[in-house]
């Protein structure tokens, strides 16, 4: 059975089809928190997430016509963000490693070697999570465990959803989803066992 919400997002999209720009107001009033907060999970920078969900709704508004089950709007939303997150990454990578060839150059010439011109951190993000045992344990794991915790946990996503989102297979989907349990179990343990001692 479809969930009302869902059908909600269906008849959205069905109006704005038809020529309803209100209809597109609420679409974006629902779901642009959302889907900044699903690109987060992979640039780990708000205003950089912000970015990639604006250019996802660019996607999402050129497509919107050819969206076979209105229904799934939000699952196929996020498959959108997923992507352009990804590209972004893959762009900032490919950035970092033109900085860090340039920063390796740089080294090897004797009249610049104490130039730097790329920090270690200079990719590190700053995330802010509230400050308490949970989250700062689920921050420890890997980052493609985490978003597969939250969109399970938190967006509540079946395992069949969350496999078309990131377009990997429903047995990684459960493999991820394992071994995050049993990394938070480890965790736990030894900070707890750390607090004891």
């Amino acid at each position: 059975m479809t969930k009302p919400e869902k059908i909600f997002d269906g008849l959205l999209v069905l109006q704005y089809r038809n020529g309803n720009e209100k209809a597109l107001s609420l679409l974006v009033n629902r779901w642009h928190t959302k889907l900044c907060k699903h690109a987060y999970w992979y640039v780990k920078d708000s205003e950089v997430a912000k970015d990639v969900a604006q250019e996802s709704w660019r996607v999402i508004l050129g497509k919107i016509d050819r969206l076979n089950d209105v229904n799934s709007f939000g699952s196929w939303a996020l498959i959108i963000v997923h992507r352009k997150a990804l590209d972004h990454l893959r762009r900032e990578q490919r950035s970092e490693r033109k900085l860090r060839q340039i920063h390796q150059e740089i080294k090897r010439d004797d009249t610049a070697s104490k130039t730097t011109i790329i920090s270690d951190n200079s990719y590190d993000s700053i995330v802010a999570f509230a400050p308490n045992i949970v989250l700062n344990s689920i921050n420890e794991l890997p980052n493609n465990q985490q978003i597969v915790l939250r969109l399970f946990y938190v967006e509540a996503y079946s395992i069949l959803e969350i496999s078309n989102i990131l377009e990997i297979s429903k047995g990684t989907v459960k493999s991820r989803l394992y071994y995050a349990r049993e990394k938070l179990k480890s965790i736990f343990k030894n900070k707890n066992k750390n607090h004891e001692e």
